[in-house]
């Protein structure tokens, strides 16, 4: 008999529960989904894979993923991170990685930050970390298959990874050949990128991979004098497309000029911030 769910789940089977934020969310579709998807080498397990999205770039998706990734492994988790956005990676300069990557003959061998967090990206492999990589599509999403298949993982609680935006090649070869368990949207306020971020969720659903939540970026601004919210880019769109999509809102991160110092010194890890705890509370539900 069909038990209800930390979602309060009312389809009355996880086999067809559409319940966004469900751990058992479109279980049937989604293991049908894993059947196809490249298999990780022997030398990698990995219990839980998220993927961050978004429809536009410049919203801080790679910030988000980050931040998640750090969130986790304070909570005592083994984290790591596949930067799949190979023309415009940022996560090894937010956590102030500039050693290479090894390999040998048959695996290759992620870089580990301060706090033990497992971290490929193409800056790792580069000789020079600022040579643009302009590669054709299919090139870059082979790349990114690569880093699912011939890196060694070892054992990993949550690995996130950080899409490049749109819907091309490389978001489509991620939500074919991963086994994704869901995936995290990043938004900013404006009118705009609510509805190009709106293509990512429907992509995100034609794929059937639950959308676990919302996460806006660049929210608002506190006023340093008195505390007050202070919307730069207008009042946020996000609340209609989340109700009419029935996808929590899970984070508002504000402008906050410390955290953006933190990505670029490198040292992302020793920032505190409370924003992300209830996406956090979300995936550590999911965990095995």
């Amino acid at each position: 008999m069909h038990q209800e769910n930390a979602a309060g789940c009312p389809s009355g089977s996880c086999d067809t529960c559409g319940v966004a934020g469900c751990p058992s969310a479109g279980k049937a579709s989604n293991q049908a989904k894993h059947d196809f998807a490249a298999p990780a080498n022997d030398q990698s397990n990995i219990r839980r894979v998220i993927g961050v999205v978004s429809g536009k770039g410049g919203v801080g998706k790679s910030m988000v993923t980050s931040l998640l990734a750090v969130a986790m492994q304070r909570r005592g988790f083994t984290t790591a991170v596949l930067d799949a956005d190979v023309t415009g990676p940022s996560i090894p300069r937010a956590f102030g990685l500039h050693q290479k990557a090894e390999g040998d003959e048959t695996y290759i061998y992620p870089v580990e930050t301060k706090t033990g967090i497992r971290v490929m990206s193409i800056n790792l492999l580069l000789e020079n970390e600022k040579d643009p990589v302009v590669w054709r599509g299919p090139v870059i999403a082979g790349t990114v298959k690569q880093f699912w298949t011939d890196v060694f993982w070892g054992d990993v609680d949550y690995m996130f990874v950080d899409l490049p935006p749109g819907t091309g090649d490389v978001p489509l070869t991620v939500f074919q050949s991963l086994p994704l368990d869901g995936t995290i949207v990043v938004t900013s306020p404006q009118a705009l990128v609510s509805m190009i971020v709106e293509k990512a969720v429907n992509m995100a659903k034609l794929m059937h991979i639950p959308v676990l939540g919302f996460v806006e970026n660049m929210s608002y601004l506190s006023c340093p004098d008195c505390g007050k919210k202070l919307y730069p880019f207008g009042e946020s769109k996000l609340d209609a497309l989340a109700k009419e999509k029935g996808i929590p809102i899970l984070a508002r991160l504000p402008m906050d000029q410390k955290l953006a110092a933190a990505a670029d010194a490198g040292t992302l890890e020793l920032f505190e911030g409370p924003w992300l705890e209830e996406a956090a509370n979300l995936l550590e539900k999911m965990n095995p």
